[in-house]
């Protein structure tokens, strides 16, 4: 395994790089954001694609994530700020679900995209956040990903390396349960870090870590000089599937039901965009991320998206979701990530269906 090396003054040069390129990740998305957003409404495609609704007289606090997925379309296309003219919409950026988290339990905000684990621990003791998954953004496929760059072919080659997550992310739900299949224990067997995407760089090329599981713009990084061992997807075909998903508080949904309807209505146009005019989603994809929308389309291929109808079906909103959910509860408290199980009925309860019913065809 590879351990912390010592740096001689001939490296400093390249840590420097490393530097740069580290801030540059953190904020290239954070400066691609701010500059759609200073874009007049006009400049972008502005009109709204659903019924505008004028009654929604609300200030509505909406967290999003860097990742490709309707919500950046959602965004780019000002479509929020068109259909709902009376609402003022403030759009906050998060780096992880861990950090969205945190937002709900101060209250900051009363929408927003999380991880499926990080959804969970929501719902959860200690937390027990009143609050309810209203839409799945995507299924998580190879997007997320373990690489090393140790020689390892299989999980199970990790034992005694040092291996970094983002904790509470829906990466880190999948690598525990990579680490349980594989027999690891990530107490006693290897060294478990906690990292955010972008420290992760600095921390891979010091030499700090031997592998990570993380998500894109830092996965492709790290696959420059290390290679995928197991993602998401392979996770997903062993019976523990990962979702990016949006969650509100359940007090902001009961108060605002019209505005959760239109906002569904947003996300399900955004997913018809992504599958029917996938050029113009890579484009507003890639003007929120700050790449080319040729990149975008290629990150977007290691998720799968759904429609409203799909959705409603009974492997998600109508069945299966609140069984998820509540399968992620139990493993994360034997990973002792919460601190206990919440009663069934919560997670029963932590599903609301009602406004993609209405925009189900």
């Amino acid at each position: 395994m590879t351990s912390l090396r010592t740096r001689t003054s001939g490296r400093l040069a390249a840590l420097g790089a490393v530097a740069l390129l580290t801030l540059s990740a953190c904020t290239t998305a954070q400066e691609a954001a701010r500059e759609a957003e200073e874009r007049d409404t006009t400049e972008r495609a502005g009109a709204c694609p659903v019924d505008v609704d004028e009654t929604v007289i609300a200030e509505v606090n909406v967290a999003f994530q860097p990742i490709p997925n309707g919500d950046l379309v959602v965004r780019d296309e000002g479509w929020l700020e068109a259909c709902l003219p009376n609402a003022t919409i403030e759009w906050s950026q998060f780096a992880s679900g861990g950090e969205v988290v945190q937002a709900f339990g101060s209250g900051t905000i009363d929408i927003g995209l999380v991880g499926s684990s990080p959804a969970t621990k929501l719902i959860s003791p200690p937390l027990d956040i009143a609050a309810q998954v209203v839409w799945i953004h995507d299924v998580i496929g190879d997007a997320e990903s373990l690489v090393t760059r140790n020689g390892a072919q299989s999980v199970a080659d990790l034992a005694g390396a040092t291996v970094a997550v983002p904790f509470g992310s829906t990466a880190h739900f999948s690598l525990l349960n990579a680490f349980a299949d594989a027999g690891l224990d990530p107490d006693s067997d290897l060294t478990l870090i906690n990292l955010s995407p972008d420290a992760m760089l600095g921390a891979w090329e010091r030499g700090e870590i031997d592998a990570a599981w993380v998500w894109n713009p830092t996965l492709e990084v790290l696959l420059e000089d290390g290679t995928i061992v197991l993602s998401s997807e392979d996770t997903a075909a062993a019976g523990t599937p990962t979702y990016d998903m949006a969650a509100a508080t359940t007090t902001f949904i009961e108060a605002q039901p019209q505005f959760m309807t239109v906002w569904t209505a947003l996300q399900d146009e955004a997913v018809r965009v992504i599958h029917e005019e996938p050029e113009r989603a890579a484009e507003a994809i890639g003007a929120q991320l700050g790449i080319d929308p040729a990149e975008a389309a290629e990150q977007m291929e290691g998720y799968v998206y759904l429609r409203a109808v799909e959705q409603a079906g009974a492997d998600y909103f109508g069945g299966k979701l609140p069984e998820d959910l509540l399968l992620t509860a139990e493993f994360l408290l034997a990973q002792r990530e919460i601190e206990a199980l919440a009663p069934a009925e919560v997670y029963e309860q932590a599903v609301y269906g009602a406004a993609i019913d209405k925009v189900a065809p």
